[in-house]
């Protein structure tokens, strides 16, 4: 037979169940501020003595509410953290089944994508997400397995709060950590959010990414592409985390890709620029709005990542000048346009008569400053030597225009002065291709001359 005390509990559980069953919004409402007020961090056995060996009883009517109004979002709020104190507990392994027996992961999933439902609604349904991929791996995987890659980064791209998207990295963070079977699928969809238009999404995309790269070791061919549109971003805090992904990425496989992309930036096409401009800003009267187009953007950016790569390896240097990354670096400095695009291709080549800061181009290879100065001409060249970081506000329209149009090539010179190839194999397209003749005929006639 039971004693009084247990008996007195009991009778307290049927009673709050009751009050439970039969409490309308408002009534339920109060119900779950004072569980959460009372119940918060604590274990499961402090929750069944709460509830007299009956917690579950209370659980499954909350998953079972959940099911009926999450569509509504009625204190949906604090319906979650209430079965977040649940799942969180200390020895909730019986609570966790308990809420995904009743398909608790998919009505997670759904309520991230109805656009009824409050943020701050869906910010505490990411957190039970991530409570639920902490408990290990098979839960990582019913969460990969129930489409929950793609709902929770299309929420990312949407979401307007910065606090919540530091929630959802924190997920994604998890489920790319100790999920083999299904790391690739939330790296790819990292690699997808590249191109949404939300800044901090994308920041932190490029974040998660670089741990991603690390665990998983190879790359999608996909990835050099969607981190150089980044480039274009106006947001200078996207831009620093695209070019320290660009730092881990040419230790893969991509690397010949990435710097040949990066090279190609430099110039942008006259469809890419000309569609960019209205006929009516060729009206003398009217201002040139060019200052953030974003192909602008994108070049003066690659022309910063070409810099840190440089100075950081000599072979990626030396591959970048193969790929004339001076003939592009000494356009981007002609164009009038953007004077960032200006500034960075300058610092890129500056010469290494500004100590401390080391730069590369001009410094490590004398036949590159012979070219410049030669393309420059004596006068630019030692403004250029003076203060190259400035040098955009000293050059005159018909300097820029010699700089745009300069026909530098220091494939024969390079090879000539012993300055091979590396190791890397690059894909070749057309131009390229010529490029390779070019200098094959060079070799060709050195050992014909030395016969």
């Amino acid at each position: 037979m039971t004693s009084i005390k247990e008996q007195a509990a009991i009778s307290r559980l049927l009673s709050f169940l009751q009050d439970w069953d039969n409490g309308g919004k408002v009534a339920r409402s109060h119900i779950l501020d004072n569980f959460i007020k009372t119940n918060q961090g604590k274990t499961s056995p402090e929750l069944e003595q709460e509830f007299s060996q009956g917690a579950s009883l209370f659980l499954v009517r909350l998953t079972t509410w959940l099911r009926l109004i999450y569509m509504t979002g009625s204190c949906l709020d604090k319906l979650l953290q209430s079965i977040g104190i649940f799942l969180s507990a200390v020895s909730s392994n019986q609570y966790l089944r308990e809420f995904l027996e009743v398909g608790g992961v998919l009505t997670l999933l759904e309520i991230l994508g109805l656009e009824k439902i409050r943020e701050e609604d869906k910010k505490e349904s990411i957190k039970l997400l991530q409570v639920i991929a902490n408990y290990g791996r098979k839960y990582k995987e019913l969460i990969c397995e129930s489409y929950g890659v793609r709902s929770i980064a299309e929420f990312l791209a949407k979401s307007k709060s910065e606090e919540t998207q530091e929630e959802v990295q924190l997920l994604l963070d998890s489920l790319v950590h100790g999920n083999p079977k299904y790391q690739n699928q939330v790296y790819k969809g990292l690699i997808a959010l590249l191109s949404c238009t939300s800044p901090k999404a994308q920041q932190l995309s490029l974040q998660t990414l670089r741990t991603a790269q690390s665990i998983i070791g190879t790359t999608h061919p996909s990835i050099v592409e969607c981190v150089l549109k980044v480039l274009r971003t106006m947001h200078l805090e996207v831009q620093y985390e695209a070019i320290e992904l660009i730092k881990d990425l040419v230790n893969y496989d991509v690397c010949q890709a990435l710097l040949k992309g990066l090279v190609e930036l430099l110039i942008p096409s006259v469809k890419e620029t000309s569609k960019l401009q209205p006929k009516i800003l060729n009206d003398s009267l009217v201002p040139q709005l060019t200052a953030h187009l974003p192909v602008f953007l994108q070049q003066a950016a690659a022309a910063k990542a070409i810099g840190i790569l440089a100075r950081s390896n000599t072979s990626i240097a030396e591959e970048m000048l193969h790929l004339r990354v001076v003939h592009s670096l000494l356009a981007a400095m002609g164009n009038s346009d953007h004077s960032n695009s200006q500034r960075q291709a300058s610092l890129t080549l500056e010469s290494p008569r500004r100590p401390p800061r080391p730069q590369y181009f001009v410094q490590v290879f004398p036949v590159v400053e012979e070219h410049v100065r030669r393309s420059m001409g004596e006068e630019l060249y030692k403004l250029f030597l003076s203060n190259a970081e400035d040098l955009y506000v000293k050059i005159d329209s018909i300097q820029a225009d010699i700089l745009a149009a300069n026909k530098v090539n220091v494939s024969k010179a390079l090879y000539l002065g012993g300055v091979p190839h590396s190791n890397t194999t690059f894909y070749l397209d057309a131009h390229d291709q010529d490029q390779l003749a070019y200098i094959t005929y060079f070799q060709k006639e050195d050992v014909e001359g030395e016969e």
